[in-house]
């Protein structure tokens, strides 16, 4: 795995951490472009690279090709998302056997969204996991797979209060979890109000902050009013005018997510997970910025997959 040079009076030591999620192409012009972010990113040297599963497994199959490919063919340490939507427990456990079988010791547990989309009730299996923490258990009882879940700094939008919404993070991390990634947010105070609440729960594992560089800021205000994640006034001004100007909003883009994660770095946070959307640009950018730099000729991945 290559190792970082960091630089830049930003950074507060030599211990930042980055990980970078991917979703399976549905095409091949979605290969490709999953492809080249893959290589573009694989530099930087993540702790780990994850892979979104559909619901109910509908991208089952893309996902474990491209998990195996990533091992075959580059340094990266894939993790699997994995969820318990429309399907059993015999299911999903045939589904942990099939990727551990591949090499994947890494899963990334979650419940996973309605099939009728965000927004609407949830309804377990009758023969499934109910949640993810079940979930979580489930895959430490099948073999010592690494676990991350998932967080949510403003809660999770069908969770009644806070209290509730951490109560489910701790039955996580009782059951094995040793990690978790939030949703993404734009308001660093309710990311470090968040994980005050959760250490006074007696909840000590790192809670990793999602960062979505904002590609198209009306998809994301959408995406994020359905998740219930809030959008600062501030951030619709920084937007504002630029629909027809890719150019100058994708630079606006890699500002406004470099200023949230250095000032997330001067609170003392280290570790950064990043929503790529299979697109590397702005996520390179914002590493770039935050002083990250991979070793030239010495990138991670392999002869294979530059060939």
């Amino acid at each position: 795995m290559s190792v970082l040079r960091r630089s830049g009076p930003t950074l507060l030591g030599d211990d930042m951490n980055v990980s970078f999620e991917f979703f399976p192409p549905r095409s091949g012009d979605m290969e490709s472009q999953l492809w080249e972010s893959v290589m573009r990113l694989a530099p930087f040297g993540p702790d780990f690279v994850s892979v979104t599963y559909g619901a109910g497994g509908t991208t089952r199959q893309p996902t474990l090709a491209t998990v195996k490919r990533l091992l075959a063919e580059t340094d990266l340490a894939p993790a699997a998302h994995l969820t318990c939507v429309n399907a059993s427990k015999d299911d999903v456990d045939a589904v942990a056997r099939e990727f551990w079988e591949a090499g994947v010791r890494h899963f990334v547990a979650l419940r996973g969204d309605s099939p009728d989309g965000i927004g609407s009730a949830y309804r377990p299996h009758k023969d499934g996991y109910r949640n993810a923490a079940e979930l979580v258990a489930g895959l430490k009882a099948f073999a010592d797979f690494e676990i991350t879940v998932s967080a949510y700094p403003e809660k999770h939008p069908e969770s009644p209060d806070f209290m509730t919404d951490i109560d489910m993070l701790k039955r996580k991390v009782d059951n094995g979890a040793t990690r978790a990634i939030t949703q993404f947010f734009f308001d660093n105070d309710s990311y470090e109000r968040y994980v005050e609440r959760v250490r006074r729960a007696g909840i000590y594992v790192p809670i990793v902050p999602g960062i979505l560089p904002v590609h198209n800021f009306s998809q994301v205000a959408k995406f994020a009013d359905l998740c219930g994640a809030s959008i600062p006034d501030w951030l619709a001004t920084r937007f504002e005018g630029l629909e027809q100007d890719p150019q100058t909003r994708s630079l606006v883009a890699a500002a406004v997510a470099a200023d949230q994660v250095m000032d997330l770095v001067e609170r003392g946070v280290q570790d950064f997970h990043f929503y790529t959307m299979n697109r590397a640009q702005l996520v390179y950018a914002i590493c770039h910025l935050l002083g990250l730099r991979a070793p030239k000729g010495n990138g991670t991945v392999t002869t294979a997959t530059a060939a």
